[in-house]
């Protein structure tokens, strides 16, 4: 494999996982350092990046566990300040971290929706807040942020906080790359679509299909004019064109991987 980010430092939030696979911090991980980067892998379970490490095999060893709350400003100063103590820099910054709810305005509480702004909203801009500065010293920097299909379309259930928040997210990386592009430093925005993730499992059968995986799995192929689901290594393999030096010239758009599906007008 190509070592595009060999002596560079990423950043990877949400590094952890909810079970075996390849799920997007996993994936992302272990695909940045696979390429050379040292990757500070954090999550709120430190466990789960752990398992990450293990998964990583050969490669693990540039792959440094973290834990952190990314909905707190405090947690995510102390974890940029141990990067840097460490490795001395910042080069590539990936947000990884969200989760769903379903329901909308009228099913949905408040507590639910105000959970859902911090872990899918302010938890990208607590993180720029305390990365960018030092991206803007070194005039140099790519961030890439996650968001969903759910945030450009109806995706097929009502979840209106994930909808409004990973749409949120599309918008705020568009507004820091125009506003941070003179200081070399780049944003993006992957789209992952009806991926086949550990969540599945772990969590969205539940919410949708009363635990039934199998009735889950074929009604989200069916919606993917490809005819099957990508997992964790398709939108890592978008994250890292976006954070390499071969997309010095992208910045303020996104990348979306979800097989064609929100290509079809049905």
């Amino acid at each position: 494999m190509s070592q595009r980010f060999k002596e560079k430092v990423a950043i990877v939030t949400g590094a952890g996982c909810v079970g075996p696979g390849w799920g997007n911090g996993r994936a992302i991980a272990v695909r940045l350092a696979e390429e050379g980067a040292m990757v500070f892998a954090c999550d709120r379970d430190l466990s789960r990046v752990e398992e990450t490490v293990e998964r990583a095999g050969a490669v693990g060893a540039a792959i440094v566990p973290h834990a952190c709350d990314v909905t707190s400003s405090a947690d995510l100063a102390a974890t940029v300040e141990a990067c840097l103590a460490r490795f001395g820099k910042i080069d590539v910054l990936v947000n990884n971290v969200g989760g769903s709810a379903a329901g909308g305005p009228v099913e949905l509480t408040e507590d639910a929706w105000n959970t859902q702004v911090d872990v899918n909203l302010k938890s990208v801009f607590l993180a720029c807040k305390h990365v960018l500065p030092h991206m803007v010293a070194r005039k140099s920097g790519a961030v890439v942020n996650l968001a969903s299909t759910s945030g450009l379309r109806w995706t097929g259930s009502a979840q209106v906080a994930y909808a409004a928040t990973k749409a949120g997210v599309i918008q705020m990386s568009r507004v820091i790359a125009v506003q941070h592009a003179p200081d070399g430093i780049r944003v993006n925005t992957v789209v992952p679509g009806q991926l086949h993730t550990p969540m599945v499992e772990a969590r969205l059968a539940g919410q949708r299909t009363g635990g039934n995986v199998d009735a889950l799995l074929a009604s989200r192929v069916r919606r993917i004019p490809l005819g099957f689901m990508g997992d964790g290594r398709d939108t890592a393999a978008a994250v890292a064109y976006l954070a390499s030096d071969e997309a010095r010239f992208v910045t303020g758009t996104e990348i979306v991987v979800d097989g064609g599906m929100i290509a079809r007008c049905d």
